[in-house]
């Protein structure tokens, strides 16, 4: 048999060497953090880290002392909830946090400290300065092998923004007027239960201030002194930072609706310059992330039901709004535990990963 090796062969090899190249250098020993693990949004997190085959070789779940010595299970194996302080001794590459403000806002410097990257899903760390509140398909080029601390915004904030970014690029976004209806889920486990006790004859209500079953509430976080919850001046302040653009005026009105999974949005947008209906759906539909569902005439349009399980935003419903030059109507709708938070925050992590910015 000849030892020589042919010019196919040789091309073949070289081949091969450049292509494995170009392939990420991902840490073999990557051991990755869920803080909170044992929440809805952790669960969700884990499932995503499984869907998408980020490579964790060492989950460390963390929770509360109540939780520690628990288990979690991860692609068919248990791991045991750990404490804060075993998690920051284990020096994990990435912690993904969804364990509530204050948490956050004294964990997450102990992480970082010890060489951790943070991606933390509450409310702590979104206008604070110098941190930055990424949306990876809208601005994920914001971030730095220096961010070590980086913020996943609200839910029905990343919905929102991902269909405004590409109109703002090509229209300019003058005003957003918003009304959301927001599930259950987005409050947690209890909320879930206390509404379906209540769809089966129950009648106490702890975690919203009224019956939510049969119900509407106009009413989601803390009333401010200006009649506005804090939720929606979330959504004003998050769409100007996410954008990068503080002249884009924006107004909500956020409401708690009897619908266990998605948040749906009534979007109102007016732009500095005209548009053509036609155009509007052609840009979104070749927008990542964005799938258009808008055949009125079949009675095609995003609800929660059909966003429930997927990681895309949809929106439909897309149309003029008569009554103000220059200005349209829309209807988005997302899975607010998968993209809304959990999705979100396992794309940072990979776009940490992909710019070799993970040791």
């Amino acid at each position: 048999m000849s030892n020589t090796v042919s010019s196919s062969e040789r091309m073949f090899l070289c081949f091969l060497i450049y292509m494995l190249l170009l392939q990420p250098h991902y840490n073999i020993y990557m051991k990755v953090a869920v803080v909170g693990a044992t929440g809805l949004v952790g669960s969700t997190m884990l499932q995503i880290l499984a869907e998408r085959n980020f490579p964790v070789t060492e989950l460390i779940p963390v929770a509360s002392e109540r939780s520690v010595g628990t288990t979690v299970t991860y692609k068919g194996k248990e791991y045991p909830v750990v404490s804060a302080d075993t998690a920051i001794a284990m020096k994990p590459a990435i912690a993904l946090f969804s364990a509530g403000g204050s948490v956050s806002l004294e964990l997450a410097p102990k992480f970082a400290a010890a060489g951790c990257r943070v991606i933390d899903n509450s409310s702590a760390w979104r206008m604070k300065e110098g941190i930055k509140l990424v949306v990876p398909e809208v601005n994920g080029d914001a971030l730095t092998a220096e961010d070590m601390i980086i913020a996943n915004p609200n839910c029905s904030t990343i919905q929102m923004v991902m269909v405004l970014q590409p109109l703002h690029k090509k229209y300019s976004i003058k005003r957003v007027v918003v009304s959301t209806y927001q599930s259950v889920t987005g409050t947690g486990q209890k909320a879930i239960k206390e509404m379906m006790d209540q769809r089966g004859g129950g009648t106490e209500n702890t975690v919203y201030p009224h019956r939510i079953d049969m119900n509407i509430i106009p009413h989601i976080d803390v009333f401010q002194d200006n009649g506005y919850t804090k939720e929606e001046i979330k959504m004003v302040q998050e769409t100007c930072k996410i954008m990068g653009d503080d002249n884009i005026r924006v107004t909500a009105t956020t409401v708690r609706v009897p619908v266990r999974g998605g948040h749906s949005e009534s979007v109102n947008i007016e732009f500095n310059k005209d548009f053509e209906e036609a155009d509007v759906k052609e840009l979104l539909s070749h927008s990542k992330g964005v799938t258009v569902v808008d055949d009125p005439s079949k009675n095609l349009y995003p609800t929660p039901l059909h966003a429930e399980g997927k990681d895309e935003v949809f929106v439909g419903r897309i149309r003029r709004d008569h009554s103000q030059a220059n200005t349209l109507n829309c209807w988005i709708v997302s899975d607010n535990l998968r993209k809304g938070a959990a999705t979100n925050a396992v794309q940072i992590a990979q776009y940490l990963l992909d710019k070799g910015w993970v040791k």
